[in-house]
């Protein structure tokens, strides 16, 4: 009998254990982000689209980021600049500096090839669309919007949705664990708590043969599925998969920069 009781405890334990591992939740706070893993210089990615799983690749983009450390209002940063280029030329270009302990956002300024430029401080809590700043007697219920949201952003801590390839080799990775992000993507929505989750691990084929030992991090949204691997190694995001509905979008990060 004692040993049946044993067996039950064990059992019950071992059950215990395995359904708070799979609801182990991190609200990400900024004592949880490591900002040192960051690769300073620049990396590259390329994107492009398939317009079903059997269909040929389309809609390329070659995404350049550059990282490097800066100072902004006598706060040490880290600065990231984009430049996303199309088959046509430069289309969005982007300069954003966030704290460099806990990589809230400081400053992002960018230029879209069909929207025009804006640039949001943070520090100054001055949002610009235009070349013009924006107030509350602003009629225009776009600038409206982005005002709002920007107010809102502003005293909270935000992790900018615009560096979510930086953001992520930032979180403390293990297994089964969901990470709440309050992302915001200055210009756009409000901020808000974002899941992510490590569902395990893969391994992409590398340079030379190598099999590169990566965590995969997936985001579910209706009719979007995106699963990210991460090194486990340099914590970089070396490859997206992205499909909403029959559609699917591939990011890849390439092993040289020119």
């Amino acid at each position: 009998m004692q040993k049946f009781l044993v067996i039950i405890v064990t059992f019950l334990l071992s059950s215990l254990i395995s359904w708070s591992q799979k609801m182990d939740t991190i609200r990400i706070t900024p004592e949880l982000v490591n900002t040192k893993v960051l690769i300073p210089g620049t990396h590259r990615w390329l994107v492009y689209f398939k317009m079903g799983a059997d269909s040929p690749r389309t809609m390329f983009n070659i995404w350049t980021r550059n990282i490097q450390k800066t100072s902004y209002n006598g706060k040490e940063g880290i600065e990231v600049s984009q430049e996303w280029e199309d088959k046509d030329g430069i289309m969005h270009t982007t300069r954003s500096v966030s704290d460099a302990k806990d990589f809230r956002t400081l400053y992002h300024t960018s230029w879209w090839k069909q929207r025009g430029s804006s640039t949001f401080d943070f520090l100054k809590a001055e949002a610009i669309v235009n070349e013009k700043v924006i107030t509350k007697a602003d009629t225009s219920v776009r600038l409206r919007r982005t005002r709002e949201a920007f107010e809102e952003a502003v005293p909270q801590y935000t992790l900018n949705w615009h560096l979510d390839l930086e953001v992520f080799p930032l979180l403390p990775y293990r297994n089964h664990v969901t990470f709440l992000i309050n992302f915001y993507d200055p210009g756009f929505s409000a901020p808000k708590w974002v899941a992510y989750t490590v569902t395990g691990s893969a391994k992409l084929p590398g340079l030379n043969g190598e099999q590169v030992d990566c965590w995969l991090l997936e985001h579910h949204e209706t009719n979007n599925k995106e699963t990210f691997f991460i090194s486990k190694k340099t914590k970089e995001v070396l490859k997206l998969e992205q499909q909403f509905g029959k559609m699917y979008r591939y990011k890849i990060k390439l092993p040289f920069s020119n």
